[in-house]
């Protein structure tokens, strides 16, 4: 990878998070790993960060490291489901394969 913004991301593995940090803000998306699934379970974009594509970024990045570890994803958060769902060149990360033949789920 080159010196670019998203080699700023980085897998804070004893938060449970793929994290950047940028102007004292941190732009996060939290995870649980059970075995070899890993749940990405929300994201956060401070409002100081928002409009700069951060979270794609960190959706991106960590999609990148599921896909080198071999595990597989739920996509709990909406950031990560709606990304995915958009990308069909993710599905195959997809712990539930038919999750995306089932309506998007309204939070």
């Amino acid at each position: 990878m080159t010196a670019d913004a998203s080699t700023d991301i980085h897998d804070n593995a004893a938060a449970h998070r793929f994290e950047k940090l940028v102007d004292h803000h941190a732009a996060v998306a939290t995870y649980a790993i059970d075995g070899g699934v890993i749940t990405f379970i929300h994201t956060v974009v401070p409002e100081a960060l928002r409009g700069r594509g951060l979270a794609r970024e960190l959706v991106e990045f960590a999609l990148a490291t599921v896909r080198e570890r071999g595990l597989k994803v739920i996509p709990q958060c909406s950031v990560f489901e709606a990304y995915m769902r958009r990308h069909p060149e993710t599905h195959d990360l997809l712990a539930d394969p038919a999750l995306f033949d089932k309506p998007a789920q309204s939070d």
